[in-house]
């Protein structure tokens, strides 16, 4: 248990490898760990399940509060179920990732979500000792006071060859191809409602372009141990040398 609660919050575009970095850091440190980009693909897979119009704000909206869910805040054992039913692996599949955009970019779904989910940062901030909370407006929006605030990025080609990997097991060309079309709408997307595009100032970046997943989970960790200052601007390329992980 940590002697002060911490939390620390991890944005960034689809791709740049926050969820497994985030979950990684959790393990390391002891925390709970927070998928919130999971809740927003849980509601998606409830709005398909009732039938209903993604399109339609109100019902939509209505339905992120009636929303039955349960998300584990293990890192090594990251469940989500609604009503019940075990849909961890449904909602990564590629009906939902082709739909969440329409549910996560109704403000009033954002709105009742983020509630959620500053509930559950301060419930494991009490239970154990702090969390990692990752995904879109976590360092602006949803936990700007988080003690560690950090912006994971990546170039389009980086992200393009992670996800193509990730959902399709190669990033062989036909693989990035049908994954391009993914990445590039859910950039313009979300740039309409969240501002990972234009983090705060006093958020830390990492440019996870050129590092292993490895060297990604250090470098955040390195920022959370004081080895990485804080930049005076929120775009500044962080990345430790090795006398900084000498040290």
């Amino acid at each position: 248990m940590h002697r002060n609660p911490l939390t620390i919050a991890i944005d960034g575009p689809s791709g740049s490898g926050k969820s497994s970095v985030s979950k990684s850091v959790a393990r390391e440190l002891g925390l709970a760990y927070l998928d919130t980009g999971a809740m927003y693909r849980a509601l998606a897979w409830w709005v398909l399940e009732r039938g209903l119009d993604p399109q339609d704000h109100a019902v939509i909206a209505q339905a992120a509060r009636d929303l039955p869910l349960e998300i584990s805040t293990d890192p090594g054992e990251a469940t989500v179920r609604v009503d019940g039913t075990d849909i961890t692996t449904d909602i990564r599949t590629t009906r939902i990732s082709s739909r969440v955009s329409a549910v996560a970019s109704n403000l009033d779904v954002r709105a009742e979500l983020a509630s959620r989910q500053r509930a559950l940062i301060t419930q494991a901030r009490t239970e154990h000792g702090g969390m990692v909370a990752e995904g879109r407006d976590i360092t602006t929006v949803v936990a700007p006071d988080a003690e560690h605030r950090i912006l994971l990025t990546a170039s389009e080609e980086a992200r393009l060859a992670r996800r193509a990997t990730e959902l399709h097991g190669s990033a062989a060309a036909e693989a990035l191809d049908a994954t391009k079309d993914q990445i590039i709408r859910r950039d313009r997307d979300d740039a309409a409602v969240s501002a990972f595009f234009e983090p705060a100032k006093g958020v830390v970046g990492v440019d996870t372009s050129d590092l292993s997943f490895e060297q990604s989970v250090q470098a955040v960790l390195d920022v959370v141990r004081g080895k990485v200052s804080t930049p005076t601007s929120p775009l500044q390329r962080t990345l430790p040398t090795e006398r900084d992980r000498e040290t």
